[in-house]
């Protein structure tokens, strides 16, 4: 199965054999990111300019602003687009056989894993490299905190907010605080929400 092909059925949730280990062309484009990624956590912080050029290279697309600290993992890179002003914090994994669209002014604390994939429950067909997936989308002016994880199929709307620790496997509407295992709306973010800041 051709890379193209394969992409494209994944990302309808649709299950396939998609084993890399039969085809050298997924294989190559799995080494080629993980080589950019090599050379993105490789590279100093202080080069800021050289790492948004490499991410602009390795990403399928990165609006005006993106800042990514390093260590950075992703499977493809070109599934996953990225709007303005985006910035993912230490050890941040999107794992993208299906598209991962961020929308502006988003915010990824430390330890956070995107996932689009998943595999087989029964052992064989695990195996036999059978495996699905389904897109992720975040909105506009979203925060997700440290150590949490957005499965398949997931969608955050604007404005939410998603505590510390969270797995989100539902999606969460627009200007919610969801917290938990599983993640679920926990109250409306509202003007009530706002501090006094004092600098």
């Amino acid at each position: 199965m051709d890379i193209n092909t394969l992409l494209t059925t994944l990302g309808t949730g649709q299950w396939v054999h998609a084993g890399a280990k039969d085809s050298p062309e997924i294989s190559a484009v799995l080494q080629k990111s993980a080589d950019a990624c090599f050379e993105l956590n490789a590279m100093a912080p202080s080069r800021s300019a050289d790492r948004e050029r490499l991410l602009r290279t390795l990403l399928g697309s990165v609006g005006s602003s993106c800042v990514v600290n390093s260590p950075f993992r992703c499977d493809y890179g070109y599934n996953i687009h990225l709007g303005d002003n985006f910035i993912g914090n230490y050890n941040l994994s999107i794992l993208d056989e299906a598209p991962v669209v961020i929308g502006d002014n988003v915010m990824i604390g430390p330890n956070c894993s995107l996932v689009t994939i998943t595999h087989a429950l029964d052992a064989g067909q695990r195996a036999d490299g059978i495996m699905t997936a389904r897109p992720i989308t975040i909105g506009n002016n979203v925060w997700i905190a440290a150590n949490v994880v957005v499965l398949p199929g997931v969608e955050i709307g604007d404005g939410a907010v998603i505590g510390a620790g969270s797995v989100v496997v539902k999606s969460i509407p627009a200007g919610m605080l969801a917290v938990g295992n599983p993640c679920r709306p926990l109250r409306a973010i509202t003007a009530a929400d706002r501090v006094d800041v004092v600098l």
